[in-house]
């Protein structure tokens, strides 16, 4: 299917000519590339309009696009569903700038309040307007943001019989076998 020829896309270049970026299908699923200014206009018109009707906001996730040649890096995704008309849509913003920062779309889904504020934690993102920007999963003095693919990864040893010399000494922890 064009995605050109989807409701919701010919809506969106009528109201907003400049902030479709890009629109794409691929297995089934339209994703509409959108630009960041405009993320909260998008948003609150998708919401609104009674033959679009993207009430829900069922996900809001970060990409890291980093090795893959794609500028900005880092992206926000957002689900939308219209449960009156049975359609999904994906909105896709990329967030540009140190830090990179992108306007919150709280004030037309309070459901995003949460979901921003893990992007924010776990990739980096900034929300502008966002009523209370902080970290929720790590803690504050954590360096960095450990979704992102330059973050380096630590490590840690999984404990098996094959390569823990004392395993038998630590099977204190373990249940006792049932017997048979």
């Amino acid at each position: 299917m064009d995605p050109e020829e989807n409701h919701s896309i010919k809506r969106l270049r009528e109201k907003f000519p400049e902030a479709v970026i890009r629109a794409e299908e691929f297995r089934g699923e339209i994703t509409v590339w959108i630009r960041p200014s405009d993320i909260v206009g998008v948003a609150r018109f998708l919401k609104n309009e009674p033959d679009l009707d993207y009430k829900h906001l069922s996900d809001l996730s970060g990409v890291d696009y980093l090795g893959m040649e794609r500028e900005p890096r880092l992206v926000v995704n957002y689900h939308l569903y219209s449960l009156t008309h049975g359609h999904r849509l994906r909105l896709k913003v990329g967030a540009a700038g140190d830090p990179p920062t992108i306007p919150s779309v709280t004030s037309v889904w309070s459901t995003a309040n949460w979901q921003e504020l893990e992007v924010f934690d776990l990739y980096g993102v900034s929300f502008s307007d966002h009523p209370d920007l902080r970290r929720i999963l790590m803690p504050e003095e954590t360096i960095g943001h450990p979704l992102r693919k330059d973050f380096p990864q630590g490590k840690e040893d999984v404990s098996f019989t094959y390569n823990t010399p004392t395993f038998e000494e630590h099977r204190g922890h373990m249940r006792p076998q049932r017997e048979k």
